[in-house]
């Protein structure tokens, strides 16, 4: 039995989850809970047992000094409360972790133990994938999820992906099992420019999280990231023309593939969002770290997260990289 002592009541929880490693092409979706960990100043309240699920010659820890005393930290999975305010407040239970080396099963029964135990109406795993996309587009966020029904009623894709898999995939399949409603949002990252950071497939993927469970994301400083990542990408391109060449067939098979999306929904989509973020309001009200009304927020337990630096700008390109999960 898991106990969550210190732990309050939560209101309409929903776990948003992304791992290191397979299946996070550009870091895009581990960022992306980085992000919501660190603008809504989550409180960590639980880690699973490093010993159990990493091979430490794989994922090795870190030594540091911390007021001059030799430190360690383990590579682990952490969880952590945020609460969301507005006029109808929400929790957010964030899991920020490495895609675990072994027992993936054990791993699993484990999250799903803490978000039976939380009360977590909905698990939404993000991911991020090597992909024939341009780098000048809007980057393209598939939503799957292997329930019919979920599929119908949240506007999702039922998922029929056949092959090799990683964590998100198993994840979302133990919480099908499990009863646990449960989605997975992939953001397609350019293979030709595939190391991290992306800032742009992070900021897709917390869009379209947005847009899924009715909160509004504090975005920070992301846009300006997002803006200056893919100036540098189009600089480095200028300077090579098989690379410049490359990249406008993919331009004009994605603009041949999508006309039909630029009208209706998608342009409807587009329109609520920025009239959300102009009025500062819409599903989920205005998030803000102190709970939406101005009163400082308790933390929920003493540990704090670790938080990830503002990424550096502008990346270089590189080698292709194995490409993730479809």
């Amino acid at each position: 039995m898991i106990e969550l002592e210190g732990v309050p009541e939560l209101v309409d929880p929903v776990m948003v989850a992304a791992f290191e490693g397979w299946n996070d092409a550009g870091d895009a979706a581990s960022t992306a809970v980085a992000h919501l960990d660190r603008e809504w100043k989550g409180e960590v309240f639980a880690a699973l047992d490093a010993e159990d699920y990493y091979d430490f010659q794989v994922n090795r820890p870190t030594v540091f000094m911390e007021d001059g005393v030799r430190k360690i930290t383990w590579p682990t999975t952490r969880l952590s409360v945020v609460r969301v305010g507005g006029d109808t407040p929400r929790d957010l239970v964030l899991v920020r972790g490495i895609e675990p080396s072994m027992r993936w099963r054990s791993f699993c029964n484990e999250l799903l133990g803490f978000a039976h135990e939380l009360g977590v109406e909905l698990v939404v795993v993000l991911g991020a994938l090597l992909g024939d996309t341009p780098h000048t587009r809007p980057v393209p966020i598939s939503g799957t999820t292997s329930d019919a029904d979920l599929a119908r009623r949240m506007d999702l894709e039922e998922t029929k992906y056949e092959g090799p898999t990683g964590i998100v995939g198993i994840l979302q399949e133990a919480c099908t099992h499990a009863g646990v409603p449960a989605v997975s949002l992939w953001a397609a990252v350019p293979h030709y420019v595939s190391q991290p950071p992306n800032p742009k497939a992070t900021l897709a993927l917390l869009n379209r999280l947005e847009d899924l469970i009715g909160v509004r994301v504090p975005l920070g400083e992301l846009p300006e990231d997002a803006r200056a990542w893919q100036t540098g990408v189009d600089q480095l391109a200028a300077e090579d023309s098989e690379v410049a060449e490359y990249v406008q067939s993919l331009e004009e098979a994605r603009d041949t593939a999508e006309l039909p999306e630029a009208s209706g929904e998608a342009i409807a989509r587009e329109f609520e969002r920025y009239l959300r973020r102009r009025d500062g309001s819409g599903p989920g009200g205005h998030a803000t770290a102190d709970g939406g009304d101005g009163t400082p927020q308790t933390p929920f337990l003493r540990d704090n997260p670790s938080g990830r630096a503002r990424p550096p700008r502008p990346p270089k390109t590189g080698d292709d990289e194995e490409s993730s999960e479809d």
